[in-house]
């Protein structure tokens, strides 16, 4: 019943959500910017979050600006942070087909790459540049792909790359997910887990809370294939304190 009632609340908060967004898209005869689309996105973000009772905590201070770099455990990332600021997403281009979320994150101004393709990634990198130019901070998954949370899987530096030439900052950030009657590795999106069904299970979960920790320095990284390194062991570290904490 909690799981039903919450997807008809979903369904119709995303509904408005894109009402709202037409509404912005005709006072600006079409030409949004990427900081209006970001701004719409945080806001949006935090009112399905406040009207599913998901909580977000973040633990060090969320940078304003340059790449941030996390692990992956499922779709929700997405919302948690951008729930905490605006920011602009890299994201793999299968989430542009997922209902409604995939429509919601294209307003955004997501940057979707289509995996497998090295070719794409100049454009990729271009249009990252042009989000750090905005002063918008960009918010990466360099697993690839999203896990069970068990382990973090390599990082591929290619995009660390737009991140160093621009001289914009990269943080490093681990995400963890708790709720009060499931495990972490169930509300995780992996695999060939099924989408509504997954999402049907999440919706029925009482107390889902996320916590984004960010490391509270910024170190300066020689080169991408380092600062993939580093940032995934600083990772694969604030995981295992979470884990150990538990």
């Amino acid at each position: 019943m909690r799981a039903a009632v919450r997807a008809v609340r979903l369904l119709l908060t995303l509904l408005e959500l894109l009402l709202r967004f037409a509404l912005l898209w005709m006072r600006c005869g079409g030409r949004i910017s990427r900081i209006e689309r970001a701004l719409w996105l945080h806001a949006s973000c935090r009112r399905v979050t406040s009207r599913l009772g998901m909580q977000v905590v973040a633990e060090g201070t969320a940078p304003q600006r340059g790449l941030v770099v996390s692990n992956h455990l499922s779709y929700l990332d997405i919302l948690f942070f951008a729930t905490l600021g605006p920011c602009v997403f890299v994201s793999k281009s299968e989430v542009r087909s997922w209902p409604l979320f995939g429509l919601l994150a294209a307003c955004g101004g997501t940057i979707f790459v289509e995996r497998g393709q090295s070719s794409v990634l100049a454009s990729v990198s271009t249009r990252m540049r042009e989000a750090f130019a905005a002063g918008l901070p960009v918010v990466l998954f360099p697993e690839g792909t999203s896990t069970d949370g068990s382990h973090v899987l390599p990082f591929f530096p290619a995009l660390f790359e737009a991140a160093l030439k621009a001289e914009e900052p990269i943080t490093a950030a681990a995400i963890a997910y708790h709720a009060d009657d499931a495990t972490e590795a169930e509300l995780c999106y992996f695999g060939d887990i099924t989408f509504g069904p997954h999402l049907l299970f999440a919706l029925g979960r009482r107390g889902i809370r996320a916590r984004i920790t960010y490391l509270s320095s910024e170190p300066a990284y020689p080169d991408r294939r380092i600062a993939a390194r580093q940032t995934r062991q600083w990772v694969m570290e604030q995981r295992m304190k979470g884990i150990r904490g538990n």
